[in-house]
């Protein structure tokens, strides 16, 4: 097979035709050299993505804190909550703290 023949056949007669290889050249160029390539959107939809269920985690914890702020407002549920989470205590009181192991035995 000679050049002539091999330029003659329909598939490099397309693959060759300078609009095939400007439209390849151009869609090369937009996926993965230029500044907003695919690649570039692609990895900030998965940061969009990660901010969006943060968000999400950080309203879901706003709303127990205000929860938990209302039901502070009751002094009976403060001084639990001061008992529980600060260790403290009323005069004349003994507190015993019962930790339990958690490591496991063999």
């Amino acid at each position: 097979m000679t050049l002539k023949q091999f330029r003659n056949k329909p598939v490099v007669k397309i693959i060759t035709n300078k609009y095939v290889l400007i439209l390849a050249t151009f869609i090369v160029w937009m996926v993965f050299f230029d500044e907003n390539s695919w690649l570039n959107h692609r990895e900030f939809n998965k940061e969009i993505e990660k901010l969006n269920s943060e968000k999400e985690y950080y309203k879901s914890e706003i709303k127990k804190d205000d929860a938990l702020i209302k039901n502070l407002d009751d002094k009976e549920e403060l001084e639990k909550f001061a008992r529980e989470e600060y260790k403290m205590k009323k005069e004349n009181e003994d507190i015993y703290i019962i930790q339990y192991d958690t490591l496991e035995k063999k």
